[in-house]
């Protein structure tokens, strides 16, 4: 789908979507091989779905949602770095929290 949208757009900026497709395709990826759709774990993980994973989930916590109350600062960050080796790239989580 992200190809035949962007089949037609001819700006400089967009020279490759391999990053977009690589976030799109592996976005449930777990750095422990537990994901799916595909069971690929550490470093095979793209490089920008790892921090994307993380990102991705801190913003899910932290957000108000109709379902869900958000979670404060702290408690977000405690629960990534109890899912580091997990869920996520352990070096990724400590960066992370380092610039948090």
């Amino acid at each position: 789908m992200l190809n035949e949208i962007s089949a037609g757009i001819q700006h400089d900026f967009i020279q490759n979507l391999e990053v977009a497709e690589n976030i799109i395709l592996y976005h449930h990826a777990k750095w422990d091989g537990k994901g799916y759709p595909f069971t690929i774990k550490a470093e095979k993980i793209p490089f920008e779905e790892r921090i994307v994973a993380v990102v991705d989930v801190f913003d899910a916590l932290t957000s108000r949602r109709p379902y869900k109350d958000f979670w404060t600062k702290e408690k977000a960050l405690s629960y990534i770095n109890e899912q580091k080796g997990k869920c996520f790239d352990p070096s990724i989580v400590e960066t992370f929290i380092e610039i948090m």
